[in-house]
């Protein structure tokens, strides 16, 4: 079994989500976790705390001294509000939510664009079916009234519940996993300078939303 595997499958036992994981030549291995929303955990909230990364990262160091993994430092963190997507389970979570994306080969003389992101309607059924193709409702900035955010989140919600059809929004830009070479959620930052994203902490949760070095030398 790979070192990756064994992130993965040490991770998901855990009860969490596995973000991303990066290795560096300096021996560093950061692993970015998530918790899922059907998932019960220790402490309530939505946010990663220090004690959800400490149980990965203690399970983590027994897993992959198993495997006699070659690293020098284990780092478990959270993805931040601006968690990337990777795979096609990623995606599907985040229907609804605002996602910026950076395109492989340029659109319309761009690269980059952000928008609500909701199912593909008009993508090659197979591709629909694997979740590697989706889409982004845009505003159109010639439309008479563009769609609010509110309005385009509700809109890519209910037309992944088959509710609305594609012609009723602004505009969707179609892509496909191969064709995008980064998607990041976009943070909603409230005037309490919090993301709107996540819930509040309640009593006793902590946010990570920076790694926390909490592996140590591997023997």
């Amino acid at each position: 079994m790979t070192w990756l595997k064994v992130v993965e499958t040490t991770v998901t036992g855990l009860g969490y989500e596995l973000v991303d994981c990066e290795r560096s030549t300096q021996g560093l291995l950061r692993v970015y976790i998530d918790r899922l929303p059907e998932q019960a955990y220790d402490l309530p909230g939505d946010l990663v705390t220090v004690d959800d990364c400490e149980k990965v990262t203690r399970q983590l160091q027994y897993a992959l001294e198993t495997i006699d993994a070659d690293y020098a430092r284990l780092e478990v963190s959270s993805p931040g509000v601006d968690r990337p997507l990777k795979t096609p389970a990623h995606f599907a979570r985040f229907v609804g939510e605002e996602v910026a994306i950076s395109l492989k080969v340029p659109f319309q003389g761009r690269k980059k664009y952000s928008g609500i992101l909701c199912q593909s309607q008009d993508a090659d059924p197979a591709l629909i079916e694997s979740g590697q193709a989706w889409g982004l409702v845009l505003k159109a900035p010639d439309a008479d009234k563009p769609l609010s955010k509110t309005a385009a989140k509700k809109l890519a919600k209910d037309q992944a519940k088959g509710i609305v059809q594609p012609q009723e929004v602004d505009e969707v830009l179609g892509f496909t996993l191969d064709e995008i070479r980064e998607a990041r959620l976009v943070p909603e930052v409230s005037f309490k300078g919090r993301s709107g994203r996540v819930a509040t902490p309640a009593a006793g949760d902590v946010a990570v939303d920076e790694a926390q070095e909490l592996g140590g030398q591997k023997k």
